[in-house]
């Protein structure tokens, strides 16, 4: 579905699922979308998931280094690792180690799930200080009001946080 609405929308940025990298890149016939791919911690370090398919994701879970899901990516189109859910800081060492994979590879990496205000400068910083050159951390409930609403106020601490460690 994501890669027939991009085909049509044409969009800079496509979240999407590691199996259908390759699908999105070829129906959005070029090559400057930001398209990543979701892979998901293991509980080991070095070690991702890349099984986050509809049909993959319900089965038990395939286990690759990191440097492989990248190249994986890479071979398919992809420019981003979404690294997916991070429960916050719950799986920090793999992080690391993402982060550092995707700074030795050059690729992209955009940090998801459980990032707020408390921990949202030290994921940060673990990225800038691998090296990776853009990251792209998702930030969704945290900063969303009662009312449903993105509360400004919160975006405007993420945006100086942002500054003050890229300083």
């Amino acid at each position: 579905m994501v890669s027939r609405v991009s085909k049509v929308l044409k969009p800079q940025h496509v979240n999407q699922v590691f199996t259908g990298v390759a699908t999105s890149r070829a129906l959005l016939g070029e090559d400057e979308t930001v398209i990543n791919g979701l892979i998901s911690p293991t509980g080991k370090v070095g070690l991702v998931n890349i099984a986050t398919g509809p049909l993959s994701s319900q089965q038990p879970d395939a286990e690759v280094p990191i440097e492989t899901a990248i190249a994986l990516l890479k071979d398919m189109g992809g420019t981003a690792v979404k690294f997916f859910p991070m429960k916050g800081l719950k799986h920090k060492d793999e992080y690391k180690a993402v982060a550092e994979a995707c700074a030795k590879y050059d690729f992209n990496l955009e940090p998801t799930g459980g990032i707020d205000l408390d921990n949202f400068e030290e994921i940060l910083q673990i990225a800038v200080d691998a090296g990776v050159k853009k990251i792209i951390p998702h930030v969704y409930s945290s900063i969303i009001g009662d009312d449903g609403l993105t509360r400004p106020e919160d975006v405007k601490k993420l945006y100086e946080i942002v500054k003050k460690v890229l300083d």
